[in-house]
């Protein structure tokens, strides 16, 4: 019997359609309030770094403390995420960089930027093996890049 093998491309753009599904899951755990579905795209080593510095470590973790935050802070919020980039390492990881924001109704605007580092794991399913979210102040981004010219970053469409 003949297999046949996928072509690189092939498999390179099933990988990016796995990536953009994986992170609609999380999207989707988090706008249902699911703190256990949530953690379970991560890791069970998994990092997560928040905007405001608090570290969460393994998927059971990170999914337990959603689950506190979808149970108070953050009920009935809703999860918007915008990929800017996807770069893979090699055919078992991934650095994805993304716009997003958490917010009840309609999102005024998506002021955090997060990278997300993603792991093949052996069964072949994607997961999240790393976040970490920065909260974008545009106000000090334009200072700093009328103080100090040199400091704007090249030309990237979209990502500001």
């Amino acid at each position: 019997m003949n297999t046949v093998s996928p072509t690189p491309a092939a498999t390179a753009q099933d990988d990016i359609a796995a990536i953009r599904a994986l992170l609609a899951q999380a999207c989707e755990a988090w706008n249902r309030g699911d703190g256990a579905a949530y953690g379970e795209l991560f890791t069970a080593d998994a990092t997560d770094v928040t905007y405001v510095g608090t570290v969460y470590t393994g998927g059971e973790e990170i999914g337990r403390a959603h689950q506190a935050l979808f149970d108070s802070f953050l009920k009935g919020s809703r999860l918007t995420v915008e990929i800017l980039e996807i770069r893979r390492y090699g055919s078992d990881a991934a650095v994805v960089v993304t716009r997003g924001d958490a917010h009840k109704g309609e999102p005024k605007r998506l002021g955090k930027l997060a990278t997300y580092t993603l792991v093949r794991e052996s069964g072949g399913r994607w997961r999240i093996a790393a976040v970490q979210k920065t909260k974008r102040n545009g106000l000090m981004e334009a200072f700093s890049f009328r103080a100090q010219p040199a400091t704007r970053p090249a030309s990237r469409a979209g990502w500001s």
